[in-house]
């Protein structure tokens, strides 16, 4: 996707949100309907065992997404040291962290604008990125 933009900017990992996700889900389904037909304890013990795994994949996906929103941060972090006024940087922890990931995609032209209107008028993350007019691609979230 060499492209982005307001409308395409969403990423899909294929092997989990299309495979991993379909099967430990199903699978989990399928135990609790086991369990509901066969009540026994290694029927309860197989609802328990997905009901794990479905919570083990999720967390292990947010760490990963965690860990990438703090290094977007610290990468904004930077750019805006080079790209806006000193006294707009001063205000960067004013800035929540949706805020900050959502303004990577603005070009350096417009950051600085909009990064005052987001403190300045509180947007939230969705209407920054519908106000950029030059995206800034991020190819490298997952």
């Amino acid at each position: 996707m060499a492209d982005q933009s307001f409308k395409s900017h969403a990423r899909w990992d294929p092997p989990f949100h299309f495979f991993l996700m379909p099967v430990i889900v199903g699978t989990f389904l399928f135990s609790v309907k086991h369990a509901w037909a066969y009540p026994n304890g290694m029927t309860i013990w197989l609802v328990l065992l997905c009901a794990g795994l479905f919570v083990w994949l999720v967390k292990t996906r947010m760490y990963a997404l965690a860990v990438q929103d703090r290094l977007i941060r610290l990468e904004e972090r930077l750019r805006m040291e080079r790209v806006i006024p000193a006294e707009l940087m001063a205000r960067f922890d004013e800035f929540t962290k949706g805020q900050v990931i959502a303004l990577r995609f603005a070009s350096d032209g417009e950051l600085t604008e909009l990064a005052r209107r987001a403190l300045d008028e509180k947007l939230k993350p969705k209407e920054i990125k519908a106000a950029i007019q030059q995206w800034r691609p991020d190819l490298a979230r997952i």
